[in-house]
């Protein structure tokens, strides 16, 4: 048995959302904010033991944010659970408990947690008027938390994220129309309270990884403690008997040592010499206080590792971070196994964000191998070298959309052959793609080095900063990536980069060619007419997907970026190219030429020299703010970046002004700029308003392209 949904109604950052979940290993990873704890927190309260109390007492926090009034509406968690064994037991048990939705053999099951109004409340708001907002207002005014309950339900075949199931079953809070049917089949029956289903089934919660060593320290969460205790109960009295006279003898030696019943007669004289009879202890003794209990016994007992040092064992405070991390998790993963042994229902193994402090070779091996029979586990995470070893079918991506977060499942619809190419592509490098807020792909070595250097000189922002992805395919194989963004997968903007690889040469055939220039025709020819295919296909791939857009260099991204006007910038390089002054001067002559055939002949011979990633790096070096970035790459920039929040434009506008300074311009030019950013970032003046005024206090200003396509 297994989860296969769980099902999110207006709990805490989550308005309306499902995530589904396989056998196995599941992952489920976002960007701080998104919600993983909560998705944890939700699963625990319907299956973990010792959080099951805190189901009962919801309150006004628990509702998700972006309601405009919680008082009235409900919050739902839904879990769906798929492959319930046939056995005698488990049927009966769901069957008149957690609930059959068809059948009389249950394959699959809910359990469900409903915070909602009591039935007064209810009944109030179903005695409304259509349209009655007075009404409705004055009831939801008088609401508390007092008439709230909580109820756990099965047999339930309503979808309550759908908002139309939802205002069917709760009601429209706009129309003021409310169900008058209190107790509706389809949400389930009532679970009595004599079942928990959290007693029938193992399930393990190891929280992420914060101060082990405060952990190691506190009896209550000392993982090695829950162990041993574990085990002390299995133990056989009889064979802890010699256990038991070994402490008593122990305990008696030490009593009985001359110095110490020196002392004790010592201290007794003192306190009576300072106190006298009536107000001194009644009796005195020193002893050893060590427990001759096993129970007792196994809490003296500490856990010492040898990290690096041969022959030397240290305690966990003296162990590294990652090494402290690595014992901990691993006794976790111990007392799950203690746990398992003991179930025959079904086993739950839960883990939070466990990669801090852990090495990334051990990090992937790690969770490679994290398998267990008859065991379902899920664990959130914001590493790629987990991620790379995450099935993608089995992923959920949590993303923030305003106030709510959302759930993706990244092989929604896609064929097993789509599923599997992604799965291979998403190596440790490209599965960063998952975690980003957009992302870029580009064909090549050249734009994956250069485009956030471009962007970085010019806005002042680190495409990090932006939270984009840039994603180097190494190929023109966009589709097989860029897949993955739409409607049913990841909803998040990516915008594609490539060139169209126009010609920039004449290609007309010549027969008095020579044989070296009839071959670079044939070879232009070629790269055109492949180029033409590729914009084609892109953008047909693209029409209709909001999530994607195409954006072509109109020869290729070298060529292009001499067009754009950074001929200055290339030329300053020429030294790292080449040694022979003579071909410097004529490579010189070349750039500066402004004629594309010459220019951009010589732009690919001194990228080919090099090798084009090489000789990215050392045009890197010469890119400063005055930078001229080609106009296909900030289209593809702020498609893939919207919308562009005033924060960011008053941030890159700040950075401009500053280089302004840093340029010469006198304090007194820049400081009244500087004052209506800071009136535009407060909200006082509107965009036209601070793009007309940067235009006109710095009209040669680089950024003023920028802001003009806005």
């Amino acid at each position: 048995m297994h989860i296969s949904k769980l099902r999110l109604v207006n709990y805490r950052n989550f308005s309306r959302a499902t995530l589904a979940f396989e056998k196995g290993v599941n992952t489920i990873i976002g960007e701080n904010g998104s919600g993983k704890t909560n998705v944890f927190r939700a699963i625990r309260l319907l299956l973990d033991d010792s959080l099951l109390r805190m189901a009962y007492r919801l309150d006004d926090k628990d509702f998700h944010r972006g309601l405009d009034d919680w008082r009235g509406h409900w919050i739902v968690i839904s879990l769906e659970f798929s492959d319930v064994s046939q056995d005698e037991t488990i049927q009966s048990l769901f069957l008149h408990g957690a609930g059959n939705i068809s059948g009389s053999h249950i394959d699959r099951a809910t359990y469900n947690l409903i915070f909602r109004p009591n039935a007064a409340i209810r009944l109030k708001l179903a005695e409304l008027e259509t349209g009655d907002t007075a009404g409705l207002e004055a009831i939801r005014s008088e609401i508390t938390l007092a008439d709230y309950e909580t109820i756990f339900t099965g047999k339930s075949s309503a979808d309550l994220t759908d908002p139309t199931t939802y205002k069917r079953f709760v009601g429209d809070f706009d129309l003021v129309v409310f169900p008058v049917e209190m107790t509706p089949a389809e949400i389930g029956g009532i679970v009595p309270g004599s079942f928990s289903l959290s007693r029938e089934i193992g399930f393990t919660f190891i929280q992420a990884l914060r101060d082990v060593v405060a952990e190691f320290q506190n009896n209550r969460t000392n993982p090695l403690l829950a162990l041993l205790k574990s085990k002390s109960g299995e133990i056989d009295p009889t064979a802890f008997e010699p256990i038991t006279e070994l402490v008593s003898n122990l305990n008696s030696a030490i009593q009985d040592l001359d110095d110490v019943r020196a002392i004790r007669t010592d201290i007794r004289d003192t306190i009576t010499d300072a106190a006298g009879e009536t107000y001194s202890p009644k009796s005195l003794s020193i002893r050893s206080d060590l427990s001759d209990e096993a129970d007792r016994l196994f809490q003296s007992l500490k856990l010492f590792v040898g990290e690096a040092e041969i022959g030397y064992e240290g305690g966990i405070h003296e162990l590294s971070l990652g090494g402290a991390n690595l014992i901990y998790l691993t006794l976790k993963l111990l007392e799950f196994k203690y746990q398992k042994v003991k179930q025959t229902f079904a086993n739950f193994l839960v883990v939070e964000e466990p990669e801090a402090h852990i090495h990334t070779h051990i990090q992937k091996t790690l969770f490679d191998r994290l398998n267990y029979d008859e065991t379902q586990i899920i664990y959130s995470t914001h590493s790629t070298y987990i991620s790379e070893v995450s099935n993608v079918e089995n992923i959920n991506i949590l993303g923030r959309c305003g106030s709510a977060c959302e759930v993706y499942q990244p092989s929604a619809e896609l064929d097993p052959g789509q599923i599997r190419t992604i799965q291979r592509y998403l190596d440790a490098v490209r599965s960063n793609l998952l975690f980003a807020k957009s992302v870029l792909l580009v064909e090549g070595d050249a734009e994956e080095i250069l485009i956030p250097v471009l962007i970085k000189q010019l806005l002042g922002l680190s495409l990090d900063e932006l939270g984009i992805s840039l994603i180097n395919i190494r190929s023109t194989g966009f589709e097989n990536v860029a897949i993955l963004f739409h409607d049913r997968r990841i909803r998040k903007n990516c915008a594609i980069i490539t060139d169209r690889d126009l010609a920039f040469i004449d290609v007309t055939t010549d027969p008095l060619d020579s044989a070296k220039l009839a071959k670079a025709k044939k070879r232009a020819l070629a790269s055109q007419a492949s180029g033409a295919r590729r914009e084609t296909r892109l953008t047909a791939f693209c029409t209709g997907n909001s999530w994607l857009s195409a954006h072509f260099a109109e020869h290729t991204f070298e060529v292009d970026f001499i067009k754009a006007g950074n001929a200055a910038a290339v030329v300053s390089i020429l030294d790292d190219v080449y040694s022979d002054a003579l071909t410097i001067a004529s490579a010189k002559d070349d750039l500066e030429s402004g004629e594309v055939a010459r220019y951009g002949a010589r732009m690919l011979t001194m990228a080919e020299n090099k090798g084009k990633g090489w000789f990215a790096i050392i045009l890197a070096k010469a890119i400063a703010p005055d930078v001229q970035v080609p106009d296909y790459i900030l289209d593809a920039l702020f498609q893939a970046h919207r919308p562009v929040s005033p924060e960011i434009f008053a941030s890159i506008l700040d950075y401009r002004l500053r280089m302004q300074l840093d340029s010469g311009t006198p304090l007194a030019d820049v400081e009244p700029m500087l004052a209506k950013v800071r009136q535009y970032c407060a909200g006082d003046l509107d965009f036209d308003t601070i793009r007309t005024e940067m235009l006109t206090a710095f009209p040669s200003d680089r950024i003023n392209a920028v802001l003009a396509s806005f």
